[in-house]
């Protein structure tokens, strides 16, 4: 595309970047998010499927997902199958529940169907509406916190460590040559951000990624590229014999998947857009209704290809951080997708020890969000603190949420201010309780 064309269709100018900016935002989400190109595979596979087709399956659904946001919404949010999401895919829905992964594929495109429904009403923009602004700026912070945890403990490096996946442990040996190399990174990208260098995050990426070669982490790849692969093994495979189980197991596994996949969107949509100054006065993200939109059909066409639930990634804020603010930047973000089905080897040199500097500096970024919670209003402070702590705690933005929100509507009955509660507050909390009670009660049995 000619630059002219680029500025028509993305207005770049009217939302104060430029194509060069949009590329480097680009390529440092795309370096942020990268881990899911095998990350979901090693996790999809547990249920049988073939781990090269859901790695393709995984590059084409992001790809798909990020030039929906791209056209639809114009805005510099980047898709691809969730984490936690296919977690949820695997060991609920596949080892928990009993289901197949074609039946899984067949619930998780039930779940998108269901999510696009709610988004082409007006419920859309009124869930993002109902949300209280000191809530909005708690999301924010805990998105800070949960991304920089993940940088963390996705680095490879053993800084933070979980055990069973069950609780964090002591740091690890601080003379790990990985642990070095995040250290070094986050000096030298915190640096770069502190005077202000154009793509400071993007350049620290990068930079890490090469003082890791002597250091023993960045691995240098024998081949540049894929070959001998096929989508075949899970494209439309998807099985809707569903009621093998029964109706009640369907409709809990529907719901809980359509609820955990909307607010995962919603968490970072409201939080990112919060934290980088894209929402209004009033603290919602007009373009935040269409992503919602373009997230619901990316789930859809995930499942058709082979893959677990698409959603908004939070990394998305490393390249808002670096100026991406239009659709340009998702654009990037998937034509590197699709690059990567070839070029995989090259997005693998990139070590988690050389991205977790990046999304760490990010969380400091989003957590000043913190500033706009009224901590002096208890009836809020308490649902804010909630909201904050645990996204990463229970390592979900939608718990978090869910969390936040039920205690929120709590306080407020309680103290007899019922009617301050937008009827859409007490709809979701009541949802989320009943997830909840339903989960404790397959938990006992």
């Amino acid at each position: 595309m000619s630059e002219a064309l680029l500025e028509r269709v993305f207005k770049l100018k009217e939302n104060n970047t430029n194509v060069r900016t949009e590329i480097i935002a680009g390529f440092t989400t795309f370096f942020a998010m990268s881990y899911i190109i095998f990350v979901n595979p090693n996790m999809l596979q547990i249920t049988g499927m073939d781990f090269t087709a859901v790695m393709i399956a995984t590059c084409v659904a992001s790809a798909i997902g990020c030039f929906l946001t791209a056209f639809i919404a114009n805005i510099p949010f980047a898709q691809a199958p969730g984490m936690g999401l296919n977690a949820f895919f695997t060991f609920t829905l596949c080892q928990g529940m009993g289901y197949t992964w074609n039946q899984a594929l067949a619930i998780v495109f039930i779940s998108g169907i269901i999510f696009l429904i709610i988004t082409l009403t007006p419920l859309r923009s009124k869930v993002i509406e109902s949300i209280p602004r000191s809530l909005k700026n708690a999301i924010a912070a805990g998105i800070g916190l949960f991304i920089a945890f993940i940088g963390l403990l996705n680095s490879g490096s053993g800084l933070v460590t979980v055990v069973d996946g069950q609780y964090v442990t002591d740091l690890g040996n601080l003379a790990n040559s990985s642990v070095l190399l995040i250290v070094i990174g986050l000096i030298l990208t915190g640096a770069l951000v502190a005077w202000k260098v154009k793509g400071a995050i993007f350049i620290g990426i990068i930079a890490t990624t090469i003082i890791g070669i002597p250091l023993g982490v960045t691995s240098i790849p024998e081949t540049l590229t894929y070959s001998n692969f096929s989508l075949a093994p899970t494209f439309l495979q998807l099985d809707f014999n569903l009621l093998s189980l029964g109706i009640l197991p369907l409709v809990t596994a529907v719901v809980s998947l359509t609820m955990v996949d909307m607010f995962d969107s919603v968490g970072t949509l409201v939080g990112t857009a919060t934290a980088s100054n894209m929402a209004d006065k009033k603290g919602n993200f007009p373009k935040g209704d269409k992503a919602l939109v373009a997230d619901a059909i990316a789930t859809c066409t995930g499942a058709l290809v082979g893959s677990s639930t698409v959603s908004t990634f939070m990394e998305s804020s490393t390249g808002i951080k670096e100026g991406g603010r239009t659709g340009l930047t998702a654009i990037v973000v998937g034509l590197l997708f699709l690059a990567a089905i070839l070029l995989g080897p090259l997005a693998l040199m990139i070590p988690g020890a050389a991205t977790a500097p990046a999304l760490v500096i990010v969380g400091v970024a989003m957590l000043g969000s913190i500033r706009n919670v009224d901590w002096d209003d208890f009836e809020i402070a308490l649902p804010c603190f909630l909201t904050i702590v645990m996204m990463p705690f229970a390592y979900s933005i939608s718990d978090g949420i869910g969390f936040g929100f039920i205690s929120y509507m709590l306080i407020k009955v309680l103290r007899g201010k019922a009617k301050e509660v937008p009827i859409l507050m007490y709809i979701i909390s009541i949802l989320f309780i009943i997830m909840y009670v339903i989960s404790t009660y397959e938990h006992i049995i």
